[in-house]
């Protein structure tokens, strides 16, 4: 990998990881429409920690009060009521199924998951199901045409059940196409949740299980070798500083604004790539190296 291509890729990354349109697909797709090899997984999880430090600074206030408050109800049974202890709790909960899941189909994650044909019919279809979760939310919080306003939940009524279901959201993620924050956010959305809680849980459950995967990751790579250095810690560190600008960003942008934007310009991304693929102009696999 060039030095060019780990600044191209680092600045997809931080743009694409924490709005709902698949910064593994991105990555993906930025390699084959330029004829360069594909990143591969590892080069995925290992910039995604440039992102997630990026979270971990954004949130360093919430972040600290629910460690505290979590450290602290290890010992305190009362304290495991607090909100911030419970939410804790529940991240580490909803981490469960990506974490059983990521091990599972590790080869897969690194192999078939990578066709083009399936990332693209992943933007269609998680894309429609974010249209949907979004046009709920908005009748709910407007009132529609003939509805009363429904006020929607916040993370002060996140309980068990529901962070384990944001949780199997998440998981979808670990196909390229999906979208962590996509699915996430659709699956609060669809639970009855508020933008902004939806997003904000997306974003600290995405913590431990990025972090785990890039950690990982790296101790294998640093293990087997295989990675070009240089250019990927560049990738990454280029990934965080882009990272946090999309985050402060986009957490301004959800609570006034529509997901539309994000809906139609994965359709029309995943349509475009099925008729590439389908004319022969883009190989489903172009840039892989295992084929």
């Amino acid at each position: 990998m060039s030095w060019f291509e780990s600044l191209i890729l680092g600045l997809v990354q931080g743009l694409t990881e924490f709005l709902p349109i698949s910064s593994s697909a991105h990555l993906r797709l930025t390699a084959a429409f330029s004829g360069w090899e594909d990143p591969g997984a590892a080069f995925t999880a290992i910039t995604q920690i440039g992102t997630e430090i990026a979270v971990l600074i954004y949130f360093r206030k919430d972040i600290g009060r629910i460690l505290a408050a979590w450290s602290r109800s290890l010992t305190n049974k009362e304290m495991r009521q607090d909100h911030d202890a419970r939410m804790g709790w529940l991240v580490i909960v909803g981490s469960i199924p990506i974490g059983v899941l990521g091990v599972t189909l590790k080869d897969q994650i690194e192999g078939p998951f990578r066709d083009l044909r399936l990332t693209a019919t992943m933007l269609i279809v998680m894309g429609i199901v974010l249209g949907v979760a979004d046009r709920l939310a908005a009748r709910d919080e407007t009132g529609g045409r003939h509805r009363a306003i429904k006020e929607r939940k916040t993370l002060n009524e996140l309980n068990v059940k529901d962070g384990l279901l944001f949780g199997v959201a998440q998981a979808m993620a670990l196909v390229p196409g999906v979208s962590r924050s996509g699915a996430t956010i659709s699956g609060g959305l669809l639970m009855g949740y508020n933008r902004e809680a939806a997003a904000r849980y997306s974003f600290l459950l995405a913590i431990p299980a990025v972090l785990a995967s890039g950690g990982f990751t790296l101790k294998d790579a640093v293990e087997e070798g295989g990675v070009s250095w240089g250019p990927t810690v560049l990738a990454t560190i280029v990934s965080f500083v882009v990272g946090y600008a999309v985050i402060a960003w986009f957490m301004k942008f959800i609570t006034t604004k529509s997901f539309m934007p994000f809906v139609w310009y994965r359709v029309v991304l995943g349509i475009v790539i099925i008729a590439l693929v389908g004319m022969g102009v883009l190989d489903p696999n172009a840039g892989d190296s295992a084929h």
